[in-house]
C-alpha cells in the first residue's frame, strides 16, 4: 500500500476499533492487578493471528523443548521476512516479490539449531500443529500460508490445515462480533462453526465442551516490564500490561495446560481493549479443560506503528531466535506461570508420608526424598501451607486448632518450578480438646484499600492473643494482641473471607468466629493507545492539534495515530498519565 493509503487505513482501523470496544459487553472478568504465579503446568502450547501467528511459529520453533504444539490463524513460515519489512509486506503477505522456499527456510532452521540459536528441530517431529486460512483473506495470501503447512510437515509435525472457510483475515470464534468474510477491527469473526474447538481438540487430544455459564476464573493483569530484557517493555514495543486467565481449578493446584495466545496487528489491548480476550472463546474452554491462557501484549513504537509482533526485525535482527527481545519476554512469562521443557516428565509423588508428632497447635510430617527435587510443597486440606520452599524431607505445620483432624499431602518441585505429582494423604489430629475459648463476636471490616483490609472484633475474656484467617489460612505471623488487625499485600478488586479465633495462654486456639468478607478497592488500570484512539474512546480530547487527558487536562502530545500515551482513570471522568 502507498503511504497515504496506509495512513487512511490506520485512521479507519482505529475508528472502527473504538466503536467496537465502546459498544461491547465483555464477559471476560474484570482484570485483577497482580503478578504471574507458578501453577502445576503439564504442557504448553502457543497460538496467534497474523503477526501473532508469525510470532507463534517463531516461539514454537525457537523453544520447541517448551511448546508441544501451535495453532496459527493466517501466517507464513519461519523467518519468511528475512529481517526486511519489504520482504515481509511484499513476499510474506502479498506475493509480488520472490520469497524463500520452505526447503530453504528449513535449512536455515537446521543451521540455527546447530548453532544453539533455536532448539533442535527433531523436537518438531510429532508435534500437533493446527493451521487456518480463510478464502476471503487477502492480507496474507494463501500460498504463503501453504508454505507454513509444508514447512511443518517436512519436519514431521502432525498438521491439520483448515483452508476452506470463507473467513476474512481474523481469529474465528462462535463469539466473533464480525461477519465471516470481514477483515476489520477487532479482527474476530463468526463463521458459524467452532474453529477454536477444532484447534484445541487437535492440540490437546480432545476437549470438554466450552462453558456456557459465566466465567469463574480470574483475569490477572501484570506488569510486562518484569519479564522484558532490560526491565522495560516499551523499549521492545510491548505494552505496560499483559494478562493471564486462570481457571479456579488451576488456582487450586490441578494439573493444567498453558496456552500462550498472541494478538495480531491493531489488535493489542490499547486499541481493542479486551475484545480478543473476551471473544476468542478460549477462556470458555479454559474453565472446562484446566487450561490457563496467557495474553501478552505488543504496542507501537518507531518502525511498528500498528502494534505488531516482531516478525521482520523492526526491533532486533534476532527477532526469530531465542535471543530475540520479545521472544525472551514471552518465554519468561510462560516460565513464571510454570512452563518447563515439554520433554521433562513431572517428578513422582513422594512416598512414605507420615505424621511424626502432634501438639495442640502443630503437626510434624516426614517423607522419603525424591530424586531431582529442588524443594517440596506441603498441602493441608488441599491448600498449600508453606510460604517458602521446603528444602528437606520434613515439615512442621503450626497455628492449628486443638483436638482437630487435618489431612496432609506433599509434592516435589524441580529446579524450573514445575510441581510434581502429589502424594497420598495422611491425617493428623492435634492433641487437647477443641472446646476452648469461645469465638470472638462482632467481627467487622473497618476499612479497605487496593492492597489491604482492616478488621475489628470484640475482645474475648481469657484470650492471650488472636489468630486471623484469610480464606481459611492463618495470616498473622506474630500473635495479634489487640482486637483489631490490618491484612496487607492483597490484590486490588478481590473479595476475601476472614475469621478470627482467640488463643489461650497455653497456645490452644479457640473456636473461629463467623466469617465476614472484605473486597479490596480496585486499582486504576493503565491504558496504552494512540492519542487518536484515546479521544475516540472518551479518555481524552483534542484542541489545536494536541491531545489532553479528560479531567486533568494533561498534555499527551500530538493528536494523531502515531503518537501514543499511557493514562489511567483515578476517578470517574478524570484521567492522568501513568
Amino acid at each position: 500500500m502507498k503511504i497515504r493509503q496506509l495512513i487512511a487505513a490506520a485512521f479507519a482501523a482505529v475508528a472502527i476499533a473504538a466503536t467496537t470496544v465502546g459498544g461491547a459487553t465483555a464477559a471476560v472478568p474484570t482484570p485483577t492487578p497482580g503478578s504471574l504465579q507458578q501453577y502445576n503446568i503439564s504442557s504448553t502450547y502457543v497460538s496467534g493471528l497474523s503477526s501473532g501467528g508469525f510470532m507463534a511459529n517463531q516461539m514454537h520453533v525457537a523453544y520447541s523443548d517448551v511448546f508441544k504444539g501451535a495453532g496459527i490463524f493466517s501466517a507464513g513460515p519461519y523467518d519468511c521476512a528475512q529481517n526486511s519489512v519489504n520482504t515481509a509486506q511484499y513476499a510474506c503477505m502479498e506475493t509480488f516479490m520472490a520469497r524463500k522456499s520452505p526447503a530453504q527456510l528449513e535449512q536455515l532452521t537446521r543451521d540455527r539449531a546447530t548453532a544453539g540459536k533455536v532448539d533442535p528441530v527433531a523436537n518438531l517431529s510429532g508435534d500437533k500443529v493446527w493451521l487456518f486460512h480463510g478464502t476471503n483473506d487477502a492480507t496474507v495470501k494463501a500460498a504463503v500460508n501453504d508454505d507454513l503447512a509444508t514447512y511443518y510437515r517436512d519436519f514431521g509435525a502432525d498438521v491439520v490445515y483448515d483452508n476452506t472457510s470463507p473467513s476474512g483475515h481474523a481469529w474465528v470464534s462462535p463469539l466473533g462480533p464480525n461477519a465471516c468474510s470481514s477483515t476489520s477491527s477487532p479482527y474476530v469473526n463468526n463463521c458459524g462453526g467452532d474453529p477454536v474447538r477444532d484447534m484445541l481438540s487437535h492440540l490437546l487430544g480432545g476437549v470438554n465442551p466450552a462453558s456456557s455459564s459465566a466465567l469463574t476464573g480470574k483475569l490477572v493483569q501484570f506488569d510486562q516490564s518484569t519479564y522484558a530484557p532490560g526491565g522495560s517493555s516499551s523499549a521492545i514495543s510491548m505494552g505496560n500490561e499483559g494478562f493471564a486467565y486462570v481457571p479456579q481449578s488451576c488456582q487450586s493446584g490441578a494439573s493444567c495446560r498453558l496456552m500462550v495466545t498472541l494478538h495480531g496487528c491493531y489488535q493489542y489491548f490499547g486499541v481493542v481493549g479486551n475484545a480478543l480476550m473476551d471473544k476468542a472463546y478460549l477462556n470458555e474452554y479454559a474453565d472446562t479443560n484446566n487450561m490457563i491462557v496467557l495474553y501478552p501484549q505488543a504496542t507501537t513504537m518507531t518502525g511498528n506503528p500498528r502494534g505488531c509482533w516482531d516478525w521482520w526485525g523492526y526491533k532486533s535482527a534476532d527477532y526469530a531466535q531465542k535471543s530475540g527481545p520479545q521472544m525472551t519476554a514471552v518465554r519468561n512469562m510462560a516460565k513464571a506461570l510454570g512452563a518447563g521443557p515439554a520433554s521433562t516428565s513431572p517428578l513422582p509423588a513422594p512416598t512414605a508420608l507420615s505424621v511424626t508428632a502432634t501438639t495442640e497447635t502443630g503437626a510434624s510430617l516426614s517423607w522419603n526424598s525424591v530424586s531431582g527435587a529442588d524443594s517440596y510443597n506441603v498441602y493441608r486440606d488441599g491448600t498449600k501451607v508453606n510460604s517458602a520452599p521446603v528444602t528437606s524431607a520434613g515439615y512442621t505445620d503450626s497455628g492449628l486448632t486443638a483436638g482437630t483432624t487435618y489431612s496432609y499431602a506433599v509434592a516435589a518441585v524441580d529446579a524450573s518450578g514445575t510441581v510434581g505429582t502429589r502424594s497420598g494423604t495422611v491425617t493428623a489430629t492435634t492433641t487437647g480438646t477443641s472446646a476452648g475459648l469461645p469465638a470472638p463476636t462482632g467481627l467487622a471490616v473497618t476499612a479497605t484499600t487496593p492492597t489491604s483490609a482492616s478488621l475489628s472484633w470484640n475482645s474475648v475474656s481469657g484470650a492471650a492473643s488472636y489468630n486471623v484467617y484469610r480464606d481459611g489460612t492463618k495470616v498473622n505471623s506474630a500473635p495479634v494482641t489487640s482486637a483489631g488487625y490490618t491484612d496487607t499485600g492483597l490484590t486490588a478488586g478481590t473479595t476475601y473471607s476472614y475469621a478470627v479465633a482467640a488463643v489461650g495462654s497455653s497456645g490452644a486456639v479457640g473456636t473461629k468466629s463467623a466469617p465476614v468478607t472484605a473486597t479490596t478497592t480496585a486499582a486504576p488500570v493503565c491504558v496504552t493507545a494512540s492519542n487518536y484512539a484515546h479521544t475516540q474512546a472518551g479518555r481524552a480530547h483534542q484542541s489545536g492539534g494536541y491531545t489532553y487527558a479528560n479531567g486533568s487536562n494533561q498534555n499527551l502530545g500530538l493528536w494523531n495515530v502515531m503518537a501514543s500515551s499511557t493514562i489511567k482513570e483515578t476517578s470517574p471522568g478524570y484521567w492522568v498519565t501513568c
